[in-house]
């Protein structure tokens, strides 16, 4: 019987739970405030707009505008939630986050959805693949990358409780739900998926499912996988890297996100510093991305589940 098993208790998009934790928040705690870049029922903030109309602020087409405004709350002891998508949350904003949040650690979080190629039709122009890279070089910023929808409501509630500048990545696709609804988000804290023994699969956001998936079809190849959901990108659980591969002794991460910057390299500098391992990557290859559906743009760019398994199977050549 096999060992990898994991209850799935449905399908949703990541973004729903984010809009359900806002929701949640904006009950449990008056200072939190939401500011959107006149993207109000892609982001699932309406249910917020409606209950809470004077914490609520329509920004319009005006994200660095966004940015400064939020930052401005955070000095009269607001919690702004800031919410367009993971483009124009970081590539078009840049500089005001740097200058006006980061820099001086303001307590302002910037909620950034349909990230990734997976955003579809939309084409390369929307579709950023650096912003895990972009945030995780400034200074004070949390970078966390939920996996599914149960994990991105406890995470969205929980940034509300960290004191500094936060950036949280979802998406638009539905994806299977395997987080249980009651468990505590913990920032920095790496969840272990499955226990194994041969190769290491640390992943973040819609590529933990992958990577689910990929240690499943391995399992029936009699290789014995162990998958981490990384989902907080910075701070860095060293210690669950480092842990697991000292007993595997080889690594694959995965990643909706360029290979340049984002999860992988941010293994490879702890695997570097205290434990060379073998190292494979499982993310966009030093490209754009380009028009067309979510599971085509995933074939092509190759990441997806058999990316993660022919990963697997050659970082355990190299052991």
């Amino acid at each position: 019987m096999s060992k990898k098993q994991i209850e799935v208790t449905g399908k949703k998009d990541t973004r729903s739970g984010f809009g359900e934790g806002l929701l949640e928040l904006g009950k449990k705690n008056e200072s939190v405030v939401a500011l959107c870049a006149d993207l109000t029922g892609s982001l699932k903030m309406n249910a917020f707009q409606d209950n809470f109309p004077d914490r609520f602020f329509q920004i319009g087409i005006a994200e660095a505008n966004m940015m400064g405004i939020a930052a401005g709350m955070t000095i009269g002891g607001k919690i702004p939630f800031t919410g367009t998508f993971a483009n124009f949350s970081t590539g078009r904003v840049y500089d005001q986050i740097r200058q006006s949040i980061a820099y001086s650690g303001k307590n302002v979080k910037i909620c950034a959805s349909h990230a990734g190629v997976t955003l579809g039709e939309d084409g390369a122009t929307h579709q950023i693949l650096e912003d895990i890279g972009m945030m995780k070089m400034l200074p004070n910023m949390t970078v966390i990358v939920p996996a599914d929808f149960n994990q991105t409501k406890a995470a969205t509630m929980a940034i509300a409780d960290h004191e500094g500048p936060v950036y949280l990545r979802f998406g638009r696709p539905s994806v299977p739900i395997f987080t249980p609804a009651d468990k505590p988000f913990v920032i920095g804290k790496a969840d272990v998926i499955f226990e194994g023994a041969d190769v290491t699969i640390i992943a973040c956001g819609h590529l933990v499912w992958k990577a689910i998936e990929a240690a499943q079809a391995l399992e029936e190849k009699g290789i014995d996988a162990e998958v981490i959901n990384m989902h907080t990108i910075k701070p860095l659980d060293e210690d669950a890297i480092l842990k697991s591969v000292r007993k595997t002794g080889c690594v694959v991460t995965a990643e909706e996100h360029m290979i340049n910057g984002g999860l992988g390299d941010a293994v490879a500098q702890v695997l570097a510093r205290h434990m060379p391992s073998p190292q494979e990557y499982v993310g966009v290859n030093d490209t754009f991305g380009e028009s067309g559906t979510p599971d085509a743009l995933m074939e092509k760019y190759q990441i997806d589940t058999k990316d993660v398994i022919a990963a697997a199977e050659r970082v355990l050549k190299r052991k």
